[in-house]
């Protein structure tokens, strides 16, 4: 699932391209996404930090959720500031992007993928029942409403 990534602002458009390759539905691809909201968003990066920091083999730094958005700052701060550069004698830093890369995002990203793929498996296979009877009971009443249509117009035809 696409929200256990630290891609804020694109969970939906990453979710939508994966559908897409995979042949998948992707307004169901977009519905998953709802499960990352304020919320739940603290508990999935601090598990997925975590988790990423433990299969990279890396030491959790002090202080690391508590100075994730102090990261994501930096690394704002610093695209903001190469791209008025771009424009400008002004030079580009890198700093705060690469500190945020390995610090931040790189264990993200990895440690996201576990969690991601398990909880994505089980509501796939938590939600086919349910869609499945849904489905049957749209099927019945569509039939009915057929049916219903259908003895309306028989009742209606002259009689030759």
């Amino acid at each position: 699932m696409t929200v256990f990534t630290p891609f804020f602002g694109l969970h939906f458009v990453v979710a939508a391209i994966l559908a897409k390759l995979m042949k998948g539905r992707i307004l169901a691809a977009l519905l998953s996404t709802f499960i990352g909201n304020p919320l739940t968003y603290i508990p999935i990066a601090i598990v997925s930090l975590r988790l990423g920091y433990f299969l990279l083999g890396m030491d959790v730094p002090p202080g690391l959720t508590r100075d994730v958005f102090r990261h994501f700052r930096a690394a704002t701060r610093d695209l903001w500031h190469n791209f008025k550069a771009l424009f400008s004698p002004e030079r580009a830093h890198w700093d705060g992007l690469v500190e945020f890369w390995h610090t931040v995002f790189f264990p993200w990203l990895i440690g996201g993928l576990i969690p991601g793929i398990v909880l994505g498996i089980t509501l796939y296979y938590l939600s086919v029942p349910v869609i499945r009877a849904y489905q049957a009971r749209r099927s019945v009443r569509l039939r009915k409403k057929m049916e219903k249509l259908a003895r309306q117009a028989g009742a209606q035809a002259p009689d030759s």
